[in-house]
């Protein structure tokens, strides 16, 4: 004995390394207010501290793995003399003899091979544990450390997993559950086999009744409660998967596959609540763009193969038969007369149902977007239906449950008309799709369009709600960042703000008529036009913006330059390498994500700064801030204030500094340096949150920036936006964007605390409608974001800065307006960009007098 004692003692690892254990723990996604959105790696754990194990779980562990635990030091030597046995007897180990402090060490530092010399390790290593560390540090180890099936690992991952709560939630009985895994995670897995993790459970019970630490009515109680196991997968409390999964990318990013085990815990900018209300906002607007085209006909048909369509029927007789059929094996049993059932009913019923079975199974199969469940039709009368769900529940739709006014889609610009009953377009096995709304179910249909909404804070760029499609489940292609689209009219503010700023004015007229280009790049002579089809004529430039005409920002661009135009984009944040350097650009042909887009937006809604988007706001690992995002800041009143502070701090070190100290005062200079460390360490994570940020950086003048918003307000009071004045609010600002076909509509707008984008379209870039623009498709579900989003924020305008002037203008030149003149109108200008005052009927506003001969 002692000569394998010093054969194997040197080849030991140290188990003061114990002290220091790191688990392997996922990564944590979470949304700036603290919801759960995302767990990523293979092991479930969930370490906690000894104090925050439930006592009666204690009892239940030490009762089924090692009693006496607290008695021994480390080794049972009567669990070693029967695993002794054992090995006489068979030649090998079989189990048993094993204390939590031998399991401590095997988890932690051994194979799990079933040898002799292992087993003397694990003896070994078990006397060195018990001398370094506390019989509650050992216990605590082996509770973090153990599997526990269905990856996971520890007792608080199994309580999460198993029962959705935590381990101090949990029952007497669960707690005997979770107690029975160690010794076979699978075979005792009460998801996978129940019977036998019951037989476990309650033995358990009895070995703590046994020993004392719960009495014969616990007991009692606790065997008598039912298995309440099921898997409940990761605890994430809000749905957010393109936020979770853009997320996770960034993590490996930062700190490769350690991510994945290193327990890593990254909050997101994003909230919560808005991202319910993002998520909610694109499924409602899919959906009734979807409706608005009509029912494309079943996703796929069951065949029925028993008897014929009409024994769907009989699924509704299942109870009556059922109950027959016991009764006549009963009477079959007692020798009694059987009660009367047609023979070829029942043949008939158990055909039926064999196959609804198999139904059941295919429908399980399909998978649930959105909320939205796969049912097949088992029976459709003229006035309602009954489906099959894929949990065996039969249920009942009427024509009010979404069936009332379905119409067939014949393409993208008809439907045909309303079906009169529902036998006209649904048949018994068709799969259609519904939905739970107001404790009802409804009939629904899964859309072939696809959306994107982005949402970001215009002072610093964090990412506040972020939807990349119908469902990710259906799609992990995130269009709100990697789909690169035309914008179409939502391009134009950028074009019309470069204007503002090389001479235009928002009074400036242009005239919206026909113009025709020969180009020899192109295929073909362009003509473009305006979405009406109509021509205008002389067009104030702001009138141009709000009704979104085609031929005035053509014009613009003209004559700004697409050289200089493309040259100032940059400044908004494109990459305007891949623009196209003619005057489509007017029009948005360039491509660009609906983050970007949301991007240039911020600039326009924080006053004219630059600010870069970011999702991740700190990082975490064993509950230390290790990463925190320092976004370049637009300084508003609050910032003001800090830099003042630092200002007059700064000019207050300054002064210090000038006082003169005595070279040789060796004292006084180890007191300065003794402070300044002690400050620094005494700096909390919350302090460190509050330490001034970098400023952004303007790139665009404060007076275009004032100009344009005027603008782009105008296109919700009175414009293509105007559908946003439901939201009742002065604040708005925004621009519709439809696309040639039209194959993408947009909508981006914004106030001072929050710019949005919308994106509606098909990822293969199909036609949506001809009646399908900006303002009827991606419109609405920024409205429904934006109730949501500013509810409870209050109205903010941007002051009127230094250098504007409000002047009465006639509406038809964009000239100052004559005294007395019934028809004019408010116009704002930069002070030096003003009409003069005219006389009699002369015009004297330089910048349409120098380009009018252009148009």
């Amino acid at each position: 004995m002692a000569g394998m004692y010093l054969y194997l003692a040197p080849n030991l690892p140290p188990v003061e390394s114990l002290k220091d254990t790191d688990y392997q723990i996922p990564l944590r996604i979470y949304s700036q207010d603290g919801e759960m959105i995302g767990e990523f790696g293979e092991k479930r754990r969930s370490p906690i501290t000894f104090e925050e194990i439930p006592q009666p779980f204690i009892d239940a562990i030490l009762s089924a793995e090692d009693d006496r635990f607290y008695a021994h030091g480390g080794v049972d030597i009567k669990g070693l003399l029967r695993a002794v046995t054992q090995l006489v007897q068979t030649g090998e180990i079989q189990g048993g003899g094993s204390t939590i402090t031998m399991q401590v060490a095997r988890n932690f530092f051994l194979t799990r091979d079933q040898v002799f010399t292992r087993k003397f390790n694990e003896i070994l290593l078990a006397l060195q544990i018990e001398r370094e560390l506390t019989k509650e540090e050992i216990l605590s180890l082996y509770l973090n450390k153990i599997y526990l099936g269905n990856r996971a690992y520890g007792i608080q991952a199994a309580a999460q997993i198993y029962y959705g709560k935590n381990i101090n939630e949990l029952s007497l009985a669960q707690f005997a559950m979770i107690a029975g895994l160690p010794k076979a995670p699978s075979a005792y897995n009460p998801i996978a086999n129940p019977s036998r993790a019951l037989i476990r459970r309650d033995w358990i019970l009895s070995r703590m009744r046994d020993l004392g630490h719960i009495n014969q009515n616990q007991y009692a109680e606790a065997v008598a409660a039912p298995i309440t196991a099921e898997n409940h997968g990761s605890i994430i409390t809000t749905d957010a998967p393109y936020v979770a999964e853009m997320a996770r990318k960034e993590m490996i990013n930062r700190y490769g596959l350690a991510a994945y085990t290193d327990g890593y815990q990254a909050f997101v900018t994003v909230d919560s609540r808005l991202q319910k209300s993002a998520e909610a906002a694109i499924i409602n607007g899919l959906e009734s763009y979807d409706v608005r085209h009509g029912y494309r006909g079943p996703e796929t048909s069951f065949t029925p193969q028993a008897v014929g369509k009409e024994l769907i029927a009989l699924s509704t007789l299942a109870p009556k038969l059922e109950t027959e059929s016991e009764q006549a094996s009963t009477a079959i049993d007692a020798g009694t007369e059987r009660p009367s059932t047609d023979d070829e009913t029942l043949v008939a019923f158990q055909s039926a149902r064999y196959e609804l079975e198999d139904w059941v199974a295919q429908l399980q199969a399909l998978p649930t977007y959105a909320d939205r469940y796969p049912a097949v039709i088992t029976k459709v009368g003229d006035e309602n239906l009954e489906a099959l769900l894929g949990n065996n529940e039969l249920i009942r739709l009427d024509k009010t449950q979404g069936l009332e006014k379905v119409r067939p889609f014949i393409n993208e610009n008809r439907r045909g008309p309303a079906y009169e009953t529902l036998k006209e377009f649904l048949n018994p096995g068709d799969v259609i799709r519904v939905k739970r709304e107001n404790d009802q179910w409804q009939f629904s249909q899964i859309p072939q369009a696809q959306g994107a909404l982005i949402a970001l804070d215009p002072k610093n760029g964090a990412i506040r709600a972020m939807v990349g499609g119908y469902d990710f489940g259906q799609s992990h292609y995130n269009r709100a960042v990697q789909a690169t689209r035309q914008p179409g009219s939502n391009f134009k503010p950028f074009i019309y703000s470069i204007a503002l700023e090389n001479g235009y004015t928002p009074a400036t007229v242009i005239n919206d008529a026909p113009i025709v280009f020969d180009d020899a790049n192109l295929e073909d002579t362009w003509r473009p036009e305006n979405s009406t089809g109509k021509f205008y004529g002389p067009t104030r430039l702001r009138k141009a913006l709000y009704n979104s005409r085609n031929l005035v920002s053509i014009r613009v661009l003209r004559s700004v330059g697409v050289s200089t135009t493309i040259k100032q984009l940059g400044k908004f944040g494109f990459n305007t390498r891949q623009f196209p350097h003619d005057l489509s650009l007017a029009l948005g042909s360039s491509a660009l994500t609906p983050l970007e887009v949301a991007a240039g937006y911020a600039i326009l809604a924080n006053g004219g700064y630059r600010v870069e988007p970011f999702l991740i706001e700190r990082v975490l690992r064993d509950n230390q801030l290790i990463d925190l995002a320092r976004p370049a800041t637009v300084c508003d009143e609050q910032c003001l204030e800090q830099k003042q502070l630092a200002e007059a701090e700064s000019q207050l070190n300054q002064e210090i500094s000038e006082v003169k100290v005595e070279q040789d005062d060796p004292l006084y200079a180890q007191t300065l340096e003794e402070s300044a460390t002690e400050e620094a360490a005494a700096l909390t994570e919350e302090e460190l949150l509050q330490q001034p940020l970098p400023e952004a950086e303007r790139v665009m003048d404060e007076r275009t920036n004032y100009l344009i918003n005027s603008m782009l307000r105008d296109v919700i009071t009175r414009g293509t936006g105007s559908k946003a004045k439901v939201l009742k609010r002065s604040d708005l600002a925004g621009k519709t964007g439809t696309t040639n076909g039209p194959t993408d509509a947009w909508f981006s707008g914004y106030n001072a605390s929050l710019v949005a984008t919308t994106w509606l379209g098909f990822d293969q870039n199909q036609n949506l409608g001809t009646r399908e623009f900006g303002g009827s498709a991606a419109l609405p579900i920024w409205i429904d974001f934006m109730r949501d989003a500013l509810a409870g924020v209050p109205e903010y305008l941007p002051r009127q800065p230094d250098g504007i002037v409000s002047v009465k203008i006639n509406p038809d030149t964009g000239e100052r307006a004559l005294p007395g003149d019934p028809d004019a109108i408010f116009e704002v200008f930069r002070e030096e960009m003003a009409p003069a005052a005219i006389e009699g009927n002369q015009g004297t506003s330089k910048v349409a007098d120098s380009i009018e001969e252009l148009f």
